[in-house]
Parts: structure tokens; C-alpha cells; sequence
């Protein structure tokens, strides 16, 4: 498939100022299902037909035989996706959907192709589902804007239900203007409409993007691609007096503005434009505040899991701090507490090394530059919790904390920075 996926991926380059990417059907094909095959897990969740790749692969040239020749002759239809829920730290429940394991190939391979159609379109203000782009390159541009360009006021904006709510004609209509593969729109099409099975009741899918599928992630930066950012860009920058700066990942985005009443002109803009393609901003979690070196109140704001304040260094010169968003950590914080209580019983070496696992992961994502105290914070949270769990499995009640701190400092590496944003 990489082979395959190079080789579109030279076409498009070619072919992006001449027109729209053509043929791409012909490599949705064997070989490429079969890598797809191969790529997936073993121990994922089933869809409504309760294949998983065991079972798949015991008559795999078969399988793949008879889907490829149903795909070519249109008599393959994606099955609705299987709606199960896992709780929230809020107590709130989250919706997911795990397609069928055939649909699962399909979408991996057409996610690929579409991913290599689209990465030369996108515009560089686009970071979430791309490669190469994380969220530490937002934070890193968030922080280099705030610092050195003429930025007085943040525009904090976040869709409601996005990804429950994008429009299937005019998402459609997008991914017209640059694939003319009416095939391969075809079974977007198909994959859109497939609908959602819930305990044994099925639901159409009349808008939305399919639920746990590995195409939904691009469909989604191809509708934003067109309702948001090439408007920012050919529309609100143009319009404006002052600066503006734009960056979204996935449905979050954030403007940056020199002028309040150009922030105040665009989110009024936002709104009408959401509207027209059937979307809307969360009103409590959309604001503009004053932000940068000469904003007087003490305002802050969340992004991807940070909080971004003004602040100080050492020489009282302006600094944008950056650390892990409160909400985010206490979310985590009860998160561990309960996966704790559940480790109760089970091998002390076994739960340390996931501890250390879990600390580690922590802080590949919030070991950003600035954000030590906050790292070592949650460090000591985790400490001082799994010491508790002990105790409370001891037969005597108490384990010295002396004891436990030999074990603690064998098992876990300390808290350190990770991403130096302020290259």
C-alpha cells in the first residue's frame, strides 16, 4: 500500500493545477486490503457481524477475493456501525461506533487515498488527523503568534456536536471539486448513509460522519477545509485592519486579532457562516478575551488540553505561560483514582510498570516548556495515590513510607520536559 500510496500521492501533486484526482478506485484492490488486513488488531471490539481478524484470516484469499469482486460490481454496501457507550470523567457517557471488520478494511484504504488527495490542499493552519502535524506544533504556533506579532484579543471557539452534524450534501458537493471518481464518491456516499445500530434498533445516519471509522477524520477536515479555513483566509484576513491569525485543530480553532471590533465582527461572521452549512459554536465554550503583553486583566484561556495565561519571567518581560488545563487534570486525576481501586488486587511490579507507563504518557503530551510544576504536581498526585491503594491492601493497614518510596523511585522515571516549545 505505500507503494500505492506514493504513487497517488505524486499524481495529485501533478494533477493540483490541473484538476481534480481521477480513477482512484483502482487502488482500492486486493493488495491493498490485504495490508489493511494485516495492520489491524487482534483484540478489537466487533462490529454487528462479529468478525475479527482471526476469523477473517483463516479464509483471507477467499474474504478478500469475494470483497474486492463485490466492490467492483456495487453490490458491496457498508453495514451499520455498532453504537456502544464508555463513561466520561464528567459521568457523562461517550458514544462510540466500531464498524463491521470488512468495512474497517475498506475505509483504512480509502482514508489513505484521500489523506494523499487532500495533505497537498489543506492549508497549513490545519493541524488535527495530519501527519507529521501535532498538537505540539499548535502550541508551539500559539505561543511564537502571542510573542511576537501584534496580538491583543483571542478568539476562543469550539462546534457543537460537530462530528454528529456535518451536512452529507455539502460535504458531498466538497469532495466533488477534487475527486472525479464518481465511484469512489459513490461508496463515501454509501459509508455516510450506513447508518447506526443501537441494542437492536437501527438508526439512519442522515447527517454526520460515521461513527469510529477511519474515514471520519478527513471527511471532517475536508468540510472544515472549505466552511472554515479557505474563508478565514480568502474572507476574514482580507477584511481586516489589523492582524489575524488563524490555526484549528480538528472542530476546535482559535483567531488571534490585533483589534477587538475585527473579533467582535468576525465571531458574528462564525456564527452566520456555521449556519449556512448546518453547525453552530458552543456559546459557553466560544469568547473573546484581551490576551497578550498589553492585555491589563489576568485572562486565560484552554486549548488541546492547556491552559494559555499571561505571565512574567524572571526580568518581568512578557511571557505567555502554558500548563495543563485545571478541568483536563482533575479529569485525569479521577481517571487514576478509579483505574487505582482497580488495581487493588492484582501484582504490585505489574501495576507499577503501567503507572510508569501512564506518567510517561502524561508527559510526552503535557511536558511542554513551562509546565514542570504542573507535571511534577500530578507526579506527586499519582505517588501519593498508589502509596494509599497499598496501604489499604496491606494486612497491617500501612506500609513505611521509606519502604515505599524504594519501590516508587525503581519503577517510575521522574517527570520531565518533553516538547521544547520555545525553540
Amino acid at each position: 500500500m505505500g507503494t500505492k500510496a506514493n504513487e497517488i500521492g505524486a499524481k495529485v501533486q501533478y494533477l493540483y493545477d490541473e484538476g481534480p484526482a481521477e480513477n482512484l478506485m483502482r487502488f482500492v484492490n486486493a493488495e491493498a486490503l490485504l495490508a489493511e488486513h494485516q495492520r489491524q488488531e487482534r483484540r478489537k471490539a466487533t462490529g454487528i457481524d462479529g468478525i475479527n481478524k482471526d476469523r477473517y484470516n483463516a479464509e483471507l484469499d477467499r474474504n478478500i477475493q469475494s470483497l474486492v469482486e463485490r466492490m467492483k460490481g456495487f453490490r458491496y454496501r457498508p453495514q451499520p456501525v455498532r453504537r456502544t457507550y464508555i463513561p466520561k470523567a464528567n459521568g457523562k457517557m461517550r458514544p462510540l461506533g466500531i464498524p463491521a471488520y470488512e468495512d474497517r478494511l475498506v475505509q483504512g484504504v480509502m482514508s489513505k487515498l484521500l489523506d494523499e488527495v487532500y495533505e497537498v490542499r489543506f492549508l497549513d493552519c490545519s493541524y488535527g488527523f495530519r501527519k507529521g502535524r501535532s498538537c505540539h506544533d499548535v502550541v508551539r504556533y500559539l505561543n511564537d503568534t502571542i510573542m511576537g506579532k501584534k496580538v491583543n484579543f483571542v478568539l476562543e471557539a469550539d462546534i457543537k456536536g460537530f462530528f454528529d452534524n456535518v451536512d452529507h450534501g455539502w460535504l458531498m458537493k466538497f469532495l466533488e471539486y477534487d475527486i472525479h471518481d464518481k465511484n469512489f464518491r459513490r461508496y463515501i456516499g454509501r459509508f455516510l448513509k450506513a447508518g447506526i445500530m443501537e441494542g437492536t434498533a437501527i438508526r439512519d445516519s442522515d447527517k454526520g460522519t460515521p461513527q469510529g471509522g477511519l474515514i471520519s477524520p478527513v471527511l471532517a477536515n475536508v468540510y472544515l477545509h472549505y466552511v472554515l479555513d479557505l474563508w478565514v483566509e480568502r474572507v476574514i484576513k482580507p477584511k481586516a485592519r489589523g492582524e489575524v491569525y488563524y490555526v484549528r485543530y480538528a472542530d476546535d480553532f482559535v483567531l488571534l486579532f490585533q483589534y477587538k471590533n475585527e473579533a467582535e465582527a468576525a465571531m458574528a461572521a462564525i456564527r452566520q457562516r456555521l449556519k449556512k452549512f448546518s453547525l453552530e459554536v458552543a456559546e459557553d465554550k466560544t469568547r473573546i478575551l484581551p490576551f497578550g503583553r498589553f492585555a491589563k486583566e489576568r485572562e486565560s484561556f484552554d486549548f488541546l488540553g492547556f491552559t494559555f495565561f499571561n505571565t512574567t519571567t524572571r526580568t518581568n518581560k512578557y511571557r505567555v505561560g502554558i500548563r495543563t488545563s485545571k478541568k483536563k487534570l482533575v479529569a485525569k486525576k479521577q481517571a487514576a483514582k478509579a483505574w487505582l481501586r482497580e488495581r487493588r488486587n492484582k501484582p504490585v511490579p505489574e501495576t507499577m510498570k503501567l503507572i510508569n507507563a501512564i506518567l510517561r504518557g502524561h508527559c510526552n503530551y503535557y511536558g511542554v516548556s513551562g509546565n514542570y510544576v504542573q507535571l511534577s504536581k500530578f507526579h506527586e498526585f499519582m505517588r501519593i495515590a498508589t502509596w494509599k491503594m497499598l496501604c489499604s491492601r496491606s494486612q497491617k493497614g500501612h506500609i513505611p513510607i521509606a519502604k515505599f518510596q524504594r519501590t516508587w523511585k525503581y519503577f517510575i522515571t521522574p517527570p520531565r520536559i518533553v516538547v521544547n516549545i520555545w525553540k
